[in-house]
């Protein structure tokens, strides 16, 4: 698979969110929009065991990439700028769905949660032993984050599917950067450019109330 085009490639994640994240802690959404279309490619190399979250993925990734193509384009080069933005200008829903159902912070934050998720799932990846069942570290990593936000019957459905997740090396030949002991210093390198990008988030999200909304 490696080298095949369109593959995942865990070089191409890392570097995407290598350049996230600007000296004023800014996190810019053409590279995070970027390092989330490796993830996605990630999650569509798993198979259709993730559809349920990739497809939701690809949605949201395409909605932001509309308002950093669009009109107030200038307004969306970073999360900081969006938030200012559409706050300032009343287009968030914040109690209740309605006028702006999809505006870019309502769409950042269902990304915001589905990376929480796919960083504890990584992270689970890197540590675990070659013998550590994938579907045990998937689901913790789930019901640690995603599960919140589901409805029982996904949450069911998701826990079953995990059940049939490939065993890890074979993950980790996925991550298409060599050896499994290759992909797991890659994991060591990549993860905490995620996880910096993932807390800046939180912490901004946190500080306009925008964790909860509708």
């Amino acid at each position: 698979m490696a080298g095949a085009p369109g593959a995942f490639s865990l070089r191409e994640v890392l570097a995407a969110f290598q350049t996230c994240v600007t000296e004023r802690r800014e996190v810019l959404l053409g590279p995070y929009l970027c390092g989330w279309r490796g993830l996605v490619r990630f999650l569509h190399s798993l198979g259709a065991i993730f559809s349920f979250i990739s497809k939701d993925a690809v949605a949201k990734v395409q909605i932001m990439e509309n308002y950093c193509r669009g009109e107030q384009r200038e307004k969306y080069v970073s999360l900081q700028s969006m938030v200012e933005y559409e706050l300032a200008n009343g287009l968030v829903d914040v109690q209740k769905r309605s006028g702006h159902p999809d505006s870019g912070c309502r769409t950042v934050l269902r990304l915001h949660r589905a990376l929480r998720w796919l960083q504890l799932f990584l992270e689970g990846l890197r540590t675990g032993q070659e013998d550590s069942r994938t579907s045990v570290i998937c689901t913790d990593s789930y019901n640690a984050s995603l599960a919140t936000y589901h409805p029982w019957v996904v949450r069911k459905a998701a826990t079953v599917a995990f059940c049939t997740l490939p065993p890890r090396n074979a993950f980790l030949e996925i991550m298409n950067v060599g050896t499994p002991e290759e992909a797991v210093a890659m994991l060591g390198e990549a993860l905490p450019y995620i996880c910096e990008v993932y807390g800046i988030t939180q912490e901004l999200f946190a500080q306009h109330k925008l964790l909860d909304l509708p």
